[in-house]
């Protein structure tokens, strides 16, 4: 039977492809494909033995067995669409490559009972100066967008199961080339007051984000170029 493979950030980099259609027998393993995978692709053995997989954009484990038809993607750890019709209170989340317009996400989730509401916004430094100085030229970001969007809602959701009296929720990611100075993703709460949760629940989001959302950047600067990954690695439960 037939799967499709996607590869994403080093895993696309070492193989010089994103897509790949294998062949495979019925009962085969996710860890038996990783195992072709490196015969066919030798550079791709060292960074296999860490990737991430997802199975029908779901993530999966070595001893799983692949379904006819299957979509399975390899990617490290991760680096750390529109308004759901008819939902109330709003959730917005979306992969973009569109400028993030903050004011129009603040007041997309707005309602008539908001008193507060708290942003996060993660931005391109031009200059890094923890652990190794560095300068960087711009970021290249990527995404596996429909996990990607699919893995957001499991964030909003976790995040009103924690803080009920949140109102509306976005979360939104850019991809693309991104100068320094740039918004690169963007996680709004709001609620009613400021001592409902908003501030923690902002600052969940942007973490949980980092840890299961499939997104990864690339820092090009002039010391050459770098796909930035990262180290949390979800279970089952995630």
């Amino acid at each position: 039977m037939q799967v499709k493979v996607l590869l994403f950030a080093t895993l696309k980099t070492l193989a010089g492809e994103s897509e790949i259609s294998l062949e495979i027998q019925k009962a085969t393993q996710v860890g038996e494909l990783k195992e072709s995978l490196a015969e066919r692709y030798p550079r791709l053995k060292p960074a296999l033995s860490s990737a991430l997989v997802a199975v029908n954009r779901e993530f999966a484990f070595d001893e799983d067995l692949l379904p006819a038809g299957a979509e399975v993607a390899f990617f490290p750890p991760v680096s750390g669409g529109a308004t759901s019709p008819g939902e109330t209170p709003p959730t917005l989340f979306s992969i973009t490559e569109q400028e993030l317009d903050l004011d129009d996400l603040l007041r997309r989730i707005t309602l008539p009972t908001t008193g507060a509401a708290c942003i996060f916004t993660g931005m391109v430094r031009a200059e890094t100066r923890r652990v190794v100085p560095h300068q960087t030229v711009h970021l290249e970001y990527e995404a596996y967008k429909p996990m990607a969007e699919t893995k957001m809602r499991q964030v909003a959701d976790e995040i009103r199961q924690r803080w009920p009296e949140v109102e509306g929720i976005a979360i939104v990611q850019r991809i693309g080339r991104l100068l320094p100075g740039t918004p690169t993703v963007l996680i709004a709460c709001s609620a009613a007051h400021r001592d409902t949760g908003v501030f923690e629940a902002a600052r969940y989001g942007i973490d949980r984000l980092k840890e299961i959302v499939p997104v990864w950047k690339k820092e090009v600067g002039p010391a050459g170029e770098v796909w930035v990954e990262g180290k949390y690695i979800p279970g089952r439960e995630d």
